[in-house]
């Protein structure tokens, strides 16, 4: 591989400095690139015509080729497409094909290489090269003459992305966007790389021409041993090994050396938030106690939300952080990291009670619901990081413009709290941060934390109002399938948790927006929907994070509905995207008519959890909720296939983790499955007016099944108990007040039986112990954990006892201090 590797290097260095390069803008560039609609037959320059007409009066062309009334000099066939990314290039120059069998049978017929350009609409670099590249008349007529170029959105095709940016990371160690390939007309990468400034561009386009002139069987045969070694890449372990507590335990040790103990987050700049790596810590947290994990994972969050990555005023936070201390940020944002972190800042209030990290869950929520959300109620995908040619200048403040806003008063803390200065943090401007914590800095100023919030919120308003006067960055309109599910899983648990009817009313108006425009057929879900069109066939991610988006709605309501949506989503994904002979799932479905190096599997975690890793939480929240044995298997099946590979990094598969722990060990917190779902236990903890809490566990049952009363009439039957899991010193629990039973017959039964059906309800109180917590700065433990004992039994059979540990959250924020009695 090695050698390969060396070979392929000197061959890409070969194609840029040996490449002779062409000037921009000459009048035979000019004219061939003006020949590239006229060129096109009747009926594709109607389409095409149509297509652009259809866009409407406040159409904006993005391009710098326009005639004297505004229209477009040039259109090409990516107009009509569904994809702003896509259409953000349909009047280039360049005549570009969007992925399919047509650009592929005509590089064939033609015998011309494939440039293969991927990129996203929101990408800084991507705007840079159509720019210099794109855009330039010559490079055009360099790329119309003697390639065939296809254009695809890596956020719509992220299966094909997979591919090419492996032969990216194999050609030259790293990787991005925008991805610029050189492929034979079989699809099989001859040479690639990320962005290329125009001079290198061209030079490289010409040398690759030469070449392909010249040693045609070469360049082949080269490109067939990159296609094996990308094949070879990604293709799955198929050698199981056993996956337990010690290989998860593994995951956490290492992440935790990777940490950054001074400033939050894993190794060096440029830091992203890496959502399943915190989201293992604190499931590690909560499962084992682990005080190192969710310290480790709180402080990055709390680093986060201080710095500039987190959007101070508007809410929300951008893709990355380019420096260490997450002040100066890439400034796009993305709704899958809103999504992820929402659920990540819950998940540490709850294991903290600290009211910060709640208030950050709701003001990312708040900002997608007020800035992504479409009319019929889809979440957009993305924001740019430019406006007005510049990146982050929308989000930028100077010391001037904060005091001509506010009020003087109001303009002191706020130049205060977020560092702010005459000479600024970035480019003669301020980056919006918290250099002090905000509880040292309320105090000093006299004020509670609640106090500064509170201020602090009215100030941003004051300035969002401000700031939206400004000229915004482009927002990529698409509504994604995988990417609203998530959005929709992450409203629907932070609705439960914080009591917000407002989110769950959101996560229900776009759950069902995509089950009527995005599923054409049962079974069957598209994967983007965009200005009323549907488009796409859904990949497996679209799948899997719908069906979890399906489950948290039922989490939060108990309405069957969710859980029905839910189980056709997972067979639906076992049925189209199962490899029946190697094990694992692939990306996307199966497409003869258009080449692809080879049909890729997604198992690694990255930003977002792996498509494999989303399908194997759908099951393992089935397996829980339903009595469906099917999930259990395909879940065992799909662990056994990557097993192997997990076994060799597991820091690398967090999210899988995440959800082998599930699959083990059951779900965790306050809502839990028993009976194969047919038993739903959900405890709250509410504090009463003198210092104690009542602790109320809620158990619903489905129709004809039961569980036995705490005192069954006969000595051999388990009844339902509900006592403390441990020891604490700190309080103790009441005797239960359990329900009066219902006295039953049964059948498989000669004796009658003290059962609970229905809706169930134990109630007790907590109280502290007087000699316990004397200092009232003290904070209580993270959570409580009860064991509630049950036997479910249905009109004929009775299952095994279970012992449900329920994790109640114990934060000032919703029981105070517990007094005694």
């Amino acid at each position: 591989m090695n050698r390969l590797l060396v070979g392929l290097s000197l061959l890409l260095y070969l194609t840029i400095a040996e490449g002779g390069g062409v000037g921009a803008g000459g009048h035979e560039g000019a004219h061939a690139a003006a020949q590239t609609s006229a060129a096109y037959p009747p009926e594709l320059q109607r389409r095409l015509a149509a297509a652009l007409a259809a866009k409407g009066p406040d159409y904006r062309p993005r391009t710098e080729h326009l005639l004297p009334d505004g229209r477009p000099r040039y259109t090409n066939r990516l107009i009509l497409e569904d994809s702003p990314y896509l259409i953000q290039h349909a009047h280039n120059p360049v005549d570009w094909y969007a992925w399919g069998p047509e650009a592929f049978e005509r590089a064939r017929r033609e015998n011309k290489p494939v440039f293969l350009s991927i990129g996203y609409s929101t990408c800084h670099w991507c705007h840079v090269m159509e720019r210099e590249s794109f855009e330039d008349s010559a490079i055009a007529e360099l790329l119309n003459r003697h390639f065939v170029a296809i254009k695809v959105d890596r956020e719509v095709r992220p299966d094909i992305d997979q591919v090419y940016m492996t032969a990216v990371q194999l050609l030259t160690g790293t990787g991005g966007w925008p991805m610029s390939s050189i492929l034979t007309p079989e699809g099989e990468t001859i040479v690639a790389g990320t962005y290329f400034p125009p001079d290198d561009f061209s030079s490289l386009l010409q040398r690759v021409n030469t070449l392909w002139q010249a040693q045609p069987e070469q360049m082949r045969a080269r490109a067939a041993e990159i296609a094996r070694a990308v094949a070879a890449a990604l293709a799955v372990d198929a050698q199981a090994a056993e996956l337990g507590d010690r290989i998860v335990d593994r995951a956490v040790a290492s992440l935790l050396d990777q940490h950054d103990a001074l400033q939050g987050g894993f190794g060096d700049a440029p830091k992203f938030p890496q959502q399943p790596r915190l989201a293992l810590l604190l499931d590690q947290a909560l499962r084992r106690d682990d005080q190192a994990a969710l310290t480790a994972a709180v402080f990055t969050l709390q680093s986060m939300a201080r710095g500039g990555i987190h959007d101070q005023v508007g809410g929300g936070f951008h893709r990355y952080a380019i420096d260490n201390d997450w002040l100066v940020p890439h400034f796009e944002k993305m709704l899958y990291d809103q999504a992820q972190l929402a659920r990540l800042y819950l998940a540490a209030w709850r294991l903290t009670g600290d009211p910060e990290l709640a208030r950050v869950a709701r003001r990312t929520l708040d900002f997608v619901l007020r800035d992504l959300t479409s009319p019929a109620g889809g979440f957009y995908s993305a924001t740019d990081a430019e406006s007005e040619g510049e990146e982050g200048l929308f989000f930028l403040w100077t010391l001037d413009e904060l005091m001509s806003v506010l009020p003087p008063e109001d303009a002191d803390l706020v130049i205060a709290l977020y560092g702010v200065t005459e000479s600024g943090n970035f480019e003669g401007r301020n980056i919006l941060h918290l250099p002090v914590a905000p509880e040292p800095f309320a105090a000093a100023r006299g004020l509670t934390p609640t106090e500064l919030w509170k201020r602090m919120d009215a100030i941003n308003e004051r300035l969002y109002r401000h700031r939206e006067e400004r000229p915004h960055p482009h927002r990529d309109e698409k509504i994604l399938t995988a990417w609203n599910g998530m959005m929709i899983a992450a409203l629907a648990e932070v609705a439960d948790a914080l009591g917000e009817p407002r989110y769950l009313s959101a996560a229900e108006r776009a759950a069902e927006l995509l089950w009527s425009e995005q599923r054409p057929a049962p079974g069957r879900i598209n994967r983007v929907y965009l200005d009323g069109r549907t488009a796409q066939p859904g990949l497996l991610e679209d799948y899997a994070f719908l069906g979890q988006a399906m489950i948290a709605l039922y989490d939060a309501t108990g309405e069957q509905l969710w859980l029905t949506r839910a189980r056709e989503m997972a067979e639906a994904l076992w049925e189209r995207f199962a490899d029946q002979g190697e094990g694992g799932l692939f990306m996307g479905e199966a497409a003869e008519d258009t080449p692809l190096m080879t049909r890729p599997k997604e198992v690694t975690d990255g930003v977002m959890p792996s498509a494999t890793s989303a399908a194997l939480q759908l099951l393992a929240e089935l397996t829980r909720r339903t009595d469906e044995l099917a999930y259990e298997r395909h879940a065992s099946s799909l662990l056994a296939s990557t097993s192997g590979r997990v076994a060799q990094v597991p820091s690398a598969f967090p999210a899988l983790l995440t959800a082998l722990n599930l699959m083990r060990h059951g779900d965790t917190g306050h809502l839990q499955y028993a009976a194969r779902g047919a038993v739903r236990a959900d405890a709250r903890i509410s504090p009463r007016d003198d210092g104690s809490a009542s602790l109320v566990i809620e158990l619903t049952l489905r129709p004809g099944w039961h569980v036995n009363a705490y005192r069954p009439l006969q000595d051999e039957l388990i009844g339902t108990t509900l006592r403390t899991s441990g020891e604490s010193e700190d309080w103790r629990m009441a005797t239960p007040a359990y329900p009066t039973p219902e006295i039953l017959r049964l059948g498989f039964q000669s004796e009658p039986l003290a059962v609970y059906q229905g809706d169930v309800r134990i109630e007790t109180t907590l109280a502290a112990n007087p000699q316990q917590r004397a200092d009232p700065g003290e904070e209580p433990g993270v959570w409580l954990p009860f064991e509630l004992r049950l036997q479910a039994c249905s009109d004929a059979i009775c299952l095994a006892p279970e012992t449900l540990v329920l994790q109640v959250p114990l934060s000032f924020a919703e029981t105070a201090r517990f007094g005694t009695d």
